[in-house]
This record gives structure tokens, sequence and C-alpha cells, in this order.
């Protein structure tokens, strides 16, 4: 990511923080239309603390950026976490799709065309590194 992608995902996601609980909803709801299936992967079926769960980790995500070998490693630990919860390496699109939606309906027209490459350039990173940490994980086993 460049220097520029990393400010402008870090400035959008300030403009998330107040709309978080709404943007969370939306995300999952736009999840499972894309995939219907996924909801099988959440047990509860009030996301509420899973929302709040989705906006720490992008916040934890997003304020890293600028310092990535410092919040990579939390990145892959994650993934091998959500292997155990079903998670497979063709839903990283699905959620990758589903975050681009949630944030342009939640940012509306501040949601440029070079703030989404920004956030599907932090989310194809993020999404890498979860993959080959669970490919890892799985050939390790």
């Amino acid at each position: 990511m460049t220097p520029d992608q990393i400010r402008l995902v870090q400035d959008s996601f300030r403009e998330v923080v107040p709309i978080r609980v709404a943007a969370a909803a939306l995300f999952y709801d736009r999840l499972f239309a894309i995939d219907a299936d996924l909801r099988a992967l959440f047990p509860v079926r009030d996301m509420t603390k899973q929302g709040a769960k989705l906006m720490a980790s992008l916040g934890f995500v997003a304020h890293g950026l600028d310092r990535a070998d410092t919040i990579l490693p939390t990145v892959r630990v994650l993934a091998k976490r959500h292997v155990t919860y079903g998670v497979e390496e063709r839903h990283y699109p699905i959620v990758g799709q589903a975050l681009i939606e949630t944030l342009a309906v939640g940012l509306g027209p501040a949601f440029t065309p070079p703030v989404r490459d920004a956030w599907e350039a932090a989310y194809g990173l993020l999404a890498n590194v979860m993959i080959a940490a669970a490919r890892e994980d799985q050939l390790a086993a």
C-alpha cells in the first residue's frame, strides 16, 4: 500500500467510527445477502457483539497500516482462529465484497474511487496474510 492509500483508509475509518453500530449491522446484512450459508458460521442471532468485534478489528488494522509489521502477527493469529470457526479461503472475497459495499453506503459521497482503491488494497493485504496463515496452519496439522 502507498502512504496515500494508508492515509485514505485511516481518514475514512474515522468517518465510520460514529456510525460503527449501523455499519456493522449493514456489513452482516450484506454478507448474509451475498452468501446466506455464511450465517451458519455465527451461532448467535444478535450480532451486536460480533459487530463490535468487527469494528474493533477494522480499527486495529486501519490504524496499524502505517506500521504493518507490528499488526501482522496479530492478523495471523486471528486467521488461525477463524479457521476453527469454519472460515475457508473461498469466504475472503465475499467478506471483501460485503466490506466494500458497506463502506460505499456508510461513507456515501466520501467513498471516492481513490478511497475505494485504498480499502481494496488494505483488504487485499489483510486477506492475503490471513489466507497464507491459514494455509500454513493447515499444512502443519
